[in-house]
């Protein structure tokens, strides 16, 4: 790795500002590459996870990710192109310039996680290529046979000093994680962020932390709870909730509590009308993932928690480690589903009387990647939209702020710090150089220079003021 580290910087800085051209290039191989592999990618995730839809591979993916590559194929040359900013008075009377150069920082590191490999590994890297910068990547040890034909997909189309990837276990992201790189991108959860952090502040590699929390579908009091439900389980169930911006628990007024349940009922039934023999519901990707959400139901159970599974079929015999879609009505803050980030098809339900209630608690704890309000009363929604902190955030809808290409993807303080997705992608993976093109008119300058006069007494004096 180290090795690797020093031919991508020597190269680097022997091309410090790879042309339009080039980037497209590079771009352009990422979409051959997908286009080559669009068939291996379901087939090695489903491997990895004991059984994954291959639809939603080809979405969540694939098209999520090709996407992305074309929206900043379209946008790169503006992007490329220098910011004017206003020259300070009075040099700019005389021609003097101020801009902003966007340079490639050098080399990124990219540690994606398991649960989307490619789009969280090939997303980041079409917006550090863009930028004109090299990349090396250490993917998720939990989804071995991904990581291994990510490993061969790279290695065909790019050369090392380009693009480089690292399999491996938990110790070779250790020492990836202290590698001197020029920027450092990390997906994953909030306690090996930290471990992260720690290893790139030894030589002072800024850091951009993808991670998660939990984050709210809040039930306003006009929302229309069949469209909710249908398209808070929608997001909740896509890939088993084994998404960083799936939502984490559900907050309802009291008194449509039984009308909520119903609707849930029915919003699941259709989508699945089986669990286990439902070849579009997937497995939770390993035993140690399925015993830790496990534990999460039976310490909610233990602490009086109503647990409700979701079984339309009334199936009994699991399969490639499926978990029902699991209700925990009565949720409360000692219980461990509501401390710590679910990842899996698990819903605490709460209630409130007044929506300051929501706001309030939402307040009380971290700040979530993601928010979700869903209603069409726009006093509420903006009173929720206007008092709550949040990474991005949809409306009557979950999820769908991800995909959108023009806007910035990232957390806050927890759930994560700094952006990629779009221009502020672009610009996270870049150093903005200011600078400034002194004006040609020898006489203004001269002004500055001792013995001072009058006039520039008087220049001064007009500053200096409130």
């Amino acid at each position: 790795m180290q090795h690797t580290l020093e031919k991508q910087k020597i190269q680097s800085r022997r091309q410090i500002y790879p042309s339009l051209s080039m980037r497209i290039d590079r771009l352009d191989r990422m979409l051959d590459m997908m286009l080559e592999y669009q068939t291996q990618i379901p087939e090695a995730l489903s491997e990895d996870f004991g059984h994954r839809p291959e639809m939603l591979t080809k979405f969540a993916e694939l098209v999520a990710t090709f996407d992305s590559i074309h929206f900043i194929k379209k946008n790169l040359k503006s992007w490329m192109k220098p910011e004017r900013r206003k020259a300070t008075p009075p040099f700019n009377l005389f021609g003097a310039k101020a801009y902003i150069q966007y340079q490639p920082v050098g080399v990124v590191g990219i540690i994606s996680p398991w649960n989307y490999p490619f789009n969280l590994t090939f997303g980041p890297l079409a917006v550090v290529l863009a930028a004109g910068n090299r990349a090396m990547i250490k993917p998720s040890e939990y989804t071995p046979r991904s990581s291994s034909l990510m490993k061969s997909m790279i290695n065909k189309y790019f050369d090392a000093d380009e693009v480089e990837v690292f399999p491996g276990d938990a110790s070779v992201g250790q020492e990836f994680s202290s590698l001197h790189f020029d920027h450092l991108l990390f997906t994953g959860s909030t306690s090996v962020a930290k471990k992260v952090m720690e290893a790139a502040s030894k030589n002072l590699v800024p850091v951009t932390l993808e991670l998660g929390g939990k984050s709210p579908a809040i039930i306003g009091e006009s929302a229309d709870l069949k469209k909710a439900s249908d398209r808070i389980w929608n997001g909740k169930l896509m890939n088993a909730g084994q998404t960083c911006i799936a939502p984490d628990y559900v907050y309802v007024k009291e008194e449509i509590l039984g009308d909520w349940m119903e609707a849930t009922n029915n919003s699941i039934s259709l989508m699945y009308p089986s669990i286990f023999d439902n070849d579009d519901y997937t497995s939770v990707v390993n035993e140690g993932h399925y015993a830790r959400l496990d534990g999460y139901i039976e310490d909610a159970k233990n602490k009086g928690a109503d647990v409700i599974e979701i079984n339309p079929a009334n199936e009994s015999e699991k399969s490639h480690n499926k978990m029902m879609p699991t209700i925990i009505l009565n949720a409360t803050d000692d219980m461990l589903v509501m401390q710590e980030e679910i990842f899996g098809p698990i819903m605490p339900v709460k209630t409130y009387n007044q929506i300051d209630e929501v706001v309030d608690y939402i307040n009380l704890h971290e700040r979530p990647l993601g928010l979700y309000y869903f209603g069409n009363k726009k006093s509420e929604e903006e009173f929720v939209m206007s008092n709550t902190v949040s990474g991005g955030a949809a409306l009557n809808d979950v999820i769908f702020q991800f995909i959108q290409d023009d806007l910035p993807f990232g957390g806050i303080g927890p759930s994560g710090m700094g952006n990629y997705h779009g221009i502020e992608g672009f610009r996270t993976f870049s150093h903005a150089r200011g600078v400034y093109k002194q004006t040609s008119f020898e006489t203004v300058l001269k002004l500055m220079r001792p013995p001072f006069g009058k006039l520039v007494d008087q220049i001064v004096s007009t500053k200096i003021k409130k």
